[in-house]
């Protein structure tokens, strides 16, 4: 599989992609080192993956089994398929 920069023919190294507030959301080295990473709005580090197969995965879950109130009544979410 094809990196980023190799996808784009990039040949200035460190190739570096930034989010609109100013974080680092891809880099990638000569060598074929990369990492990328996803931001919450408040500017929190929720998601980590490197080229070598490291994962921090801080991003919100779904809300299956959630339990809600509506006027009273209380009800469980579950995921439609």
């Amino acid at each position: 599989m094809k990196t980023i920069a190799q996808q784009l023919n990039v040949t200035d190294f460190p190739f570096v992609i930034k989010n609109k507030d100013g974080n680092e959301i891809y880099w990638e080295d000569s060598k074929r080192n990369w990492f990328k990473s996803e931001y919450d709005s408040n500017g929190n580090l929720i998601y980590y993956e490197d080229s070598k197969g490291q994962i921090v995965d801080n991003r919100p879950k779904g809300c299956e089994g959630t339990i809600v109130d509506i006027k009273g009544k209380k009800y469980k979410l579950t995921e439609l398929t």
